[in-house]
């Protein structure tokens, strides 16, 4: 919506941003498990005529050996050499991780806006002498950096669906633009998350003078008043002070709602930041 809720803290909403990131984590190692299959052995239809017996095993512990990675005979040749399900799978992975990048830096640069007009309640790192033609400001270029490229790994992904939906019988011969896309992807996203970790998120600082203005002019305070009064007085007590200019504890205390000392007692934002 981008109107004002109730409050939270910077470690609590930061929090959110590991979590996304461990299931990430775990999303794309699941998915690696089903690219361990290999259809070498299946020769040309699947059917591994002309193959010596064994050759699929022995490729895979080869392979496994020279690279460190665990590799497998795929246990039907026929699906091993048509379908490219599994490559899809990971760019869903990474789309998935991609997604959630998107949403924190497009959070961070929320939360970075300004340097009047804006949110203003984090710094982020000076990376460069800001605008080109608006002195005295700090452009997000890191997160506006990580979100174009996002912004590619989406259409990766479309290409590698349908390139993967190209198998006709017992081949699909677009397997070459599915790698280049997977391995584009992989490359973009590990190099922007490394340079936006190291440039922007190891440099974020806390704003706490305008952290506090913020959270005490929240007209979204009174609601912590509703277990007492009521979901339609607390309304009105924000209505009231939204259209009068006036702060929350004025128009409870003028409409009779609540004294001054209860007001204080029931509105306290350190209180309201987990359930009670």
């Amino acid at each position: 919506h981008l109107q004002d809720a109730t409050p939270l803290t910077l470690g609590q909403e930061f929090s959110g941003y590991v979590a996304m990131l461990e299931t990430n984590l775990h999303q794309i190692t699941e998915a690696l498990e089903h690219v361990r299959g290999l259809a070498i052995g299946g020769t040309a239809v699947g059917t591994g005529l002309n193959a010596p017996v064994g050759l699929s095993e022995q490729v895979a512990a080869v392979l496994s050996e020279l690279t460190g990675s665990r590799f497998l005979s795929a246990p039907n040749k026929f699906q091993g050499l048509t379908a490219h399900d599994a490559l899809v799978g990971v760019s869903g992975a990474l789309k998935a991780l991609a997604a959630n990048l998107m949403k924190i830096a497009n959070d961070i640069r929320w939360l970075a806006s300004g340097p009047r007009c804006g949110i203003g309640e984090l710094i982020i790192p000076a990376n460069e002498p800001g605008s080109s033609i608006m002195p005295g400001k700090v452009n997000p270029t890191q997160a506006e950096a990580l979100t174009m490229v996002v912004c590619q790994v989406f259409g990766n992904d479309a290409t590698i669906a349908f390139a993967a939906s190209q198998g006709n019988f017992e081949l699909n011969v677009f397997k070459p633009v599915i790698i280049y896309n997977v391995l584009q992807s992989i490359r973009l996203l590990s190099d922007a998350m490394r340079s936006f970790a190291t440039n922007c998120v190891a440099g974020i600082e806390a704003n706490t003078a305008v952290i506090e203005r913020n959270v005490h002019n929240s007209l979204m305070l009174v609601t912590a008043l509703t277990p007492h009064i009521g979901y339609d007085k607390a309304a009105q007590i924000a209505k009231t002070a939204h259209a009068n200019g006036t702060t929350l504890k004025e128009e409870a205390v003028k409409l009779g709602y609540v004294t001054e000392e209860e007001f204080d007692r029931y509105v306290r934002p350190e209180t309201m930041i987990a359930p009670h």
